[in-house]
This record gives structure tokens, sequence and C-alpha cells, in this order.
């Protein structure tokens, strides 16, 4: 049986690699775009090749179950079906291929599950295309706002809610903030997924069980506003110089980033962008205007609330001294959050039943999980060791692993809805 199901995973993962390779390196599956376009395509015509039901929920999410579910509250198995661009293969694919082996198996060993078991395939994860994470299960749960659905796609520059419209959301829904799904359907949610880090790795561990997942505060861009002058004739006393003062700003940050640390205090903390204005770059000019992004990340919302307070404290000290100005846009919070400890108890023991450690793996990137398991829905994940990390074209992920990590899930499921 491990043959068989080793057969379909190396099929469905080669093939849509094949078919959302990047032109340049990579694969790119756009959030509501054409990536994640052709691959829900793909995976739905395999589904019902394979004698599954499928159908889109009224934000785009594609939904798998079997024929013989009865309607009733469900057992969710998901992850994400978009990447980063030029990303890898396995981020959030991974969990919705576990999904499908999964209900292949339950179909054909004929198992009686108490709750259904369906896999939902969610868009819009990565937060890379419109700057907001978990776009497809925010919609899902009446989590978007109107002024997310404005964001602009980095490319197209189309909003999402054009986007989301494109392909049949419900946007009138969405704009309510209506659970688009019955809440009483949720019985709960279990997600696999790659780890994004090497810790896995490091330990010899094919899999690891994942108790939270770290929330975040986020700008996508922050503004250094100074004035731009002749780098040979301004004093230092009278400069208003961006880049030092963004410069100072991101040595101070790391500084109190690194009295957390020593704490143990929970918190990573990342620069993702950075420039000044390109039609002013000259050798000889004082720049008068930098942007960057800022994003803290930590399993506490009050060590978030205690960064984020004294990062402005700082910056308002540079703003004086330096006589520049910043402006923060919107900022986009993220809650942490825990997931079911009963349920991780369970995936910690099937776990160490296959030969594992069951080490549990803290999750510094956000899931979907997050989402449902904040919203009240008792929530689980597993990880599988990945040897190259994330977000990059070397993305990797041991079959072996992948299969083992899949008959853990499958195992807790039958012990869950017994």
């Amino acid at each position: 049986m491990i043959a068989q199901w080793r057969e379909l995973a190396e099929k469905l993962f080669n093939d849509v690699a094949l078919l959302t390779r990047d032109h340049h390196e990579g694969i790119t599956r756009e959030s509501y775009g054409p990536g994640e376009n052709d691959t829900i395509a793909y995976l739905t015509d395999f589904a019902l090749s394979h004698g599954l039901d499928v159908r889109s929920d009224r934000a785009g999410n594609v939904i798998f179950k079997r024929k013989n579910d009865n309607g009733q509250a469900a057992l969710w198995y998901g992850s994400h079906l978009d990447s980063v661009p030029q990303g890898g293969n396995y981020d959030g694919l991974a969990g919705v291929v576990a999904g499908l082996l999964c209900l292949f198996r339950l179909d054909q060993e004929h198992a009686e599950t108490t709750h259904p078991i369906r896999v939902i395939g969610l868009r819009g994860e990565e937060s890379a295309w419109y700057g907001k994470s978990y776009i497809g299960s925010r919609a899902l749960l009446g989590g978007l706002t109107d002024q997310d659905l404005c964001l602009t796609n980095r490319s197209s520059k189309r909003t999402l809610a054009q986007a989301m419209e494109a392909v049949g959301a419900d946007l009138e829904a969405i704009q309510r903030q209506e659970w688009l799904i019955d809440r009483s359907q949720f019985a709960g949610y279990l997600e696999i997924h790659i780890e994004q880090a090497e810790s896995l790795e490091r330990m010899g561990q094919a899999m690891g069980v994942v108790p939270g997942i770290r929330g975040n505060f986020r700008h996508n861009q922050v503004r250094c506003l100074g004035e731009d002058g002749h780098s040979g004739a301004v004093a230092r006393e009278d400069r208003h110089d961006a880049v030092f003062a963004v410069s100072e700003l991101v040595a101070r940050i790391d500084a109190l980033w690194s009295q957390y640390i020593a704490a143990e205090r929970d918190l990573v903390v990342t620069v993702g962008t950075l420039g000044t204005n390109t039609a002013h770059h000259a050798v000889s000019r004082i720049p008068g205007e930098v942007s960057f992004s800022l994003e803290m990340r930590s399993l506490h919302l009050e060590t978030l609330d205690a960064f984020y307070a004294a990062t402005l404290a700082e910056a308002i000290a540079i703003e004086q001294s330096r006589q520049v100005r910043f402006e923060f846009d919107t900022r986009i919070d993220t809650a942490p959050a825990a997931m079911h400890g009963p349920w991780t108890d369970v995936f910690v023991r099937q776990a160490r039943e296959q030969g594992c450690k069951g080490v549990l793996t803290p999750s510094g990137a956000g899931h979907d999980a997050a989402v449902f398991a904040n919203a009240g829905i008792p929530s689980a994940m597993i990880f599988i060791r990945n040897q190259h990390g994330s977000h990059n074209p070397h993305e990797a992920m041991v079959l072996d692993d992948f299969l083992a990590a899949t008959d853990v899930l499958y195992r807790s499921t039958l012990e869950l809805t017994p």
C-alpha cells in the first residue's frame, strides 16, 4: 500500500511542479492568480477521477470530500496552494496532497469515521502578493476587512477584491464578514506542512509536532523622510540624513532584540526590504528618503506589544536627534495561536509509535492553522523536515518523510474520530 501512496504522491508533486514552474527559477503560484488557479484545476480533475467530490467555497477555496460524506460537522485537513514568487514546490502543497492521500486511503480501506473527513485547499496564504497573509482562510471565517480588499497585487496592481471576484468569490458576504461555511461544520482542523527552517534536519527527525504558531506585527512600508543635500557642503549637525537615521534605528532594534533573547523572551525581528529613492541616486547626494519594511514575531502577544512600543520610542528619539520623520503605514497584525493540546498529544504519541521522537517544534512562520485556532476551532499541525529552508527554489522534502507524516495523520484521524 505504501508503494501505491508513493506513486500517487510523486505524480501529484511532479505534475503540479511542471504546471507551475517559473520561467526564471523555482515555481510560482500567485495568490488568486494563474499558478494557484492551474493547481486547483489539476487537483480537481485528479480528485474527481479518483472518486472524490469537489466543490469551491465562497472564498474560492477548493474542498475535496468522500462520496459518503453525510454533511455533518467534519474534521478538516488543509493547507494552502499558493507560493511566494520563484519559491519551492512543497510549501503548502504537501498538506493538501497528504489530505488527498488520506481520503483515498479511507475509501480504499472502507474506513468509517464519526466525523466526515474533508480536505480544503486554501488560497492566498502567502503575504508576498498582497501584503496580507491567510487571505483564503480569513475570508472563509469572516476575517477580511474593506481595507484588506483594497490591497493591490505586487505585480498586476489589481485589488484583492478584483482578484477574488475573478474566481467567483462572494464579495458581498466577505465584506459583511460572514462565515462562508457555517461554524457548526468544523469539528477541527489538521495541517501537515514542511518546516520552514532546518531544526528537524539538524535533529535527524523526519517530523515534529507544532505546539504553537508565532503571531506578528508587520509594516509593509515605513518611510524615513529627511532632506536631500550636497554630500560635500552640508555639515553633520545640519544634515537630515535618512540613511543614517534608518541605520541607527535598525541597529537599536537589533540591540533591543538581543536583550529580549537574553531574557528568554520568544521573538524574531526582520527588516526584509530597505532602499533609497532610486530616482535620486547619486554618490554625492545626501539621501532624503528611505523606505523599509519591519516585522516582528512572537508566540506571546505581550512580547509583541512591549517590543513594538520600544521600537516606536527609539524612532521618536532618532527623529529628534537626526531631524527626520518616520511615517509608518497601517500595521498588519496576526495573533499568535496555540494548537489544541489533546490533539497535539495524539500526534506526538503516533509519531513515537512510528519510530520518531515526537519532538515539539514551535512554528516561527505563520500558517492557516493559526486562523482556525484563533477562531475557536481545535487545530493541530505536523511539520516535515526540510533540507534547504523555505521560500526559495531549493526547498526540499524526502518522500519517505512525507509518507511517514501522512501515515501519522491518518492513524491520528482514526483515533480522533473513532
